[in-house]
């Protein structure tokens, strides 16, 4: 990842932060300059729920060369339970483990290395609740 690019995205990486629309309360993930929903510009910073309900996900066995060394492993859409949609990896759970409609809690963890003297990226994986 670029390191400016990454820095920009601290907010949401660190805090799971959004934009929470003031006109029509919409909140976006990531934060949005204009609302999608009524068109609005403004917004104020609102933090997102950490636990929600997983959609759908998938199982990637062949991954970019940065995550070839994790195959398998599971990626999914979970809704947190203040509406918003999130695409996490799923983790610490076997493939035959993880169901559709299951709760879900966000965790801070380390994503990736940016090549061997590069930057730690973290962010946010899911890991099954219960």
């Amino acid at each position: 990842m670029i390191p400016s690019r990454y820095v920009r995205e601290i907010p949401q990486r660190y805090r799971l932060e959004g934009g929470k629309c003031l006109k029509c309360g919409h909140i976006n993930f990531p934060s949005r300059l204009i609302c999608p929903e009524c068109k609005s510009k403004e917004f104020e910073k609102t933090v997102l729920q950490d636990e929600g309900k997983l959609l759908t996900y998938t199982i990637i066995r062949v991954a970019a060369e940065k995550f070839s060394q994790e195959t398998p492993f599971a990626v999914g859409i979970v809704e947190l339970n203040d509406g918003v949609r999130v695409t996490c990896q799923i983790a610490d759970a076997e493939e035959g483990d993880i169901q559709i409609g299951q709760r879900i809690k966000l965790v801070f963890r380390k994503i990736q290395e940016d090549g061997k003297a590069g930057i730690l990226c973290y962010g946010y994986k899911g890991v099954i609740v219960g």
